[in-house]
C-alpha cells in the first residue's frame, strides 16, 4: 500500500496539524517518482526482525520489607519449539530504578519463534548491596501468539530466605491466561521529504484502519528517544517491522502523526508504504 502525504506535520507550518489521515493510491502513481532513486531500505536486520517475535514482559516486585533487589535479573522463556536463552532484564520501560518494592517493571524481549510458551526461568546474580528479591509475578504478552500469560511466584529469591534459591522455574496459571486474535507483522516504510527542516525528533506514531471500522492501537514507531533522534531525518527512508492487530486484507487508510515533542518537532512527510507480512516473514 502506498500513502502519499507531501505535507507538513508541524504546528507552525501548513494548517498546523501534527497528525494526518492518508488513503492509499495506486502503486504506479508513486513508482514513477521513485523509480530512479535507487533506494532500497531493506536490510538484513529487518528481515531478521520480521522472523522474530516480540514479548512484553512485566515483572511485579512484592510489597514487603526489603522486597526490592539491586542484583542483575535475567529470564529465559521456554517454548514448545525452542527457548530464548538467558536474557538480561536491563532497561525497564517504566522505572529508572528497577525491581523496587511494590513496583511493576516492563521489558521488551525479542527472540526467534519459540512456539507456545510453556514455562520461564527467572533469577538474579546475587551481586550488589541488597540482593534478596521477593518476586510477586511475571506477566508475558506475546502478540504474535495472541496470548497474555501470568506466571505467579509469590516467593523470595534470596540466599537467606525461603529455600535459599536465587532462580526459579515458574509455570503459567492457565486460568489467568488471556487469549486474543494474534497480531501480525507489518513492514512500514517512511519517506521524509527533501526540503529544509523536514526532519523531526518527535515521537512518531501510526494507526492502521481496515474495512468495517476496525483499527489497530496507536503505535510509536521508535522504541526510545535515541531512535527518535536517529530516524526521520531530511531525505531519509526508515523501515520498521511492527506487530499490530490484524485489520484484514484491505487497508483503507492510516493515521500517522507525532506528539509535537523534541527540539525540532515539525516534520515534512513525503509518503508511507505498508506491506502486511506473511507468517514466514515474506
Amino acid at each position: 500500500y502506498y500513502f502519499p502525504c507531501q505535507r507538513w506535520l508541524a504546528v507552525e507550518e501548513d494548517d498546523g496539524q501534527i497528525a494526518r489521515e492518508l488513503v492509499p493510491v495506486d502503486e504506479a502513481f508513486v513508482k514513477k517518482d521513485s523509480e530512479n532513486e535507487g533506494q532500497s531500505p531493506a536490510t538484513l536486520g529487518l528481515e531478521q526482525k520480521a522472523k522474530s517475535t516480540t514479548y512484553t514482559v512485566k515483572v511485579k516486585t512484592g510489597d514487603k520489607k526489603n522486597a526490592g533487589t539491586d542484583a542483575n535479573v535475567f529470564i529465559t522463556l521456554y517454548g514448545s519449539k525452542d527457548d530464548t536463552g538467558i536474557v538480561s532484564l536491563k532497561a525497564s520501560k517504566i522505572n529508572k530504578n528497577k525491581f523496587e518494592r511494590g513496583k511493576v517493571d516492563e521489558f521488551t524481549v525479542e527472540s526467534v519463534d519459540i512456539g507456545d510458551l510453556k514455562k520461564i526461568k527467572i533469577g538474579h546474580d546475587n551481586k550488589g548491596n541488597s540482593t534478596g528479591w521477593f518476586l510477586e509475578w511475571v506477566e508475558i504478552d506475546a502478540p504474535s501468539l495472541g496470548k497474555c500469560l501470568k506466571f505467579p511466584c509469590g516467593r523470595w529469591l534470596d540466599k537467606s530466605e525461603d529455600d535459599g534459591a536465587i532462580e526459579r522455574i515458574i509455570f503459567p496459571a492457565e486460568l489467568q491466561t488471556v487469549e486474543y486474535t494474534p497480531f501480525v507483522p507489518y513492514e512500514i516504510t517512511v519517506y521524509t521529504s527533501d526540503i529544509f527542516g523536514a526532519g523531526t525528533d518527535a515521537d512518531v506514531f501510526i494507526v492502521l484502519y481496515g474495512s468495517d471500522g476496525i483499527c489497530t492501537q496507536q503505535k510509536s514507531l521508535c522504541l526510545n528517544k535515541r531512535e527518535q533522534r536517529m530516524y526521520f531525518e531530511r531525505n531519509s527512508v526508515n523501515q520498521f517491522i511492527v506487530e499490530l492487530e490484524d485489520v484484514g486484507d484491505i487497508l483503507e487508510k492510516i493515521r500517522i502523526g507525532h506528539n509535537g515533542g523534541g527540539l525540532n518537532s515539525g516534520w515534512h512527510l513525503d509518503r508511507v508504504t505498508i506491506r502486511r507480512l506473511l507468517p514466514n516473514g515474506k
